[in-house]
């Protein structure tokens, strides 16, 4: 990867947590609110140029942690007895020392002061997803610049929300 590229960490469970699509995709099962998650941070990261990272707190789960890439975004899981706030904040020192400016993702205001500490700039959830759905928009404005109604009717509209998802999947592998 480009060295150079600014940087996105995303606290993954936190953004799950705070935007209501996720939240909601969670209670069917926390692999589609990820999956989701991180087909919208490829997107993002497509448009917007900066390297992304998510990582989630796998902080109970026995192991060494793993890393792999998903859509060309990077994810990481934690180790045991490492928390994805401890993750996030070795990976800003990790990145920091380079001419590139960092972003942290994430709600949990005690990590927002860490990381700001530290030298990155900080998003909410909120802030991520307004950022994420305005891309949306200017993607779909670049694709058809002749649509300014969003709701013509397409059969992606007329799909179920648990089909769309899935031939998006299917597209994207």
């Amino acid at each position: 990867m480009a060295d150079w590229r600014d940087v996105l960490l995303v606290d993954g469970y936190n953004m799950i947590g705070g935007w209501p699509e996720l939240t909601a995709l969670a209670q069917e099962g926390m692999q589609e609110a990820r999956d989701r998650l991180l087909d919208l941070l490829a997107d993002y990261q497509a448009y917007s140029g900066r390297r992304v990272i998510a990582v989630f707190d796998a902080y109970r789960v026995p192991g060494l942690g793993r890393s792999f890439v998903q859509g060309k975004v990077e994810v990481y899981f934690t180790k045991e007895k490492e928390t994805a706030d401890e993750c996030i904040e070795r990976l800003v020192g990790e990145l920091s020392h380079r001419r590139r400016q960092i972003y942290v993702a994430t709600s949990d205001l005690t990590e927002q002061h860490v990381v700001f500490a530290q030298g990155a700039l900080r998003l909410s959830a909120r802030e991520l997803k307004v950022e994420v759905e305005e891309n949306q928009r200017e993607i779909q404005q670049a694709i058809d610049p002749d649509r300014t109604n969003f709701s013509r009717h397409s059969l992606e509209q007329k799909l179920p929300a648990d089909i769309r998802r899935k031939l998006e999947k299917w597209r994207r592998q």
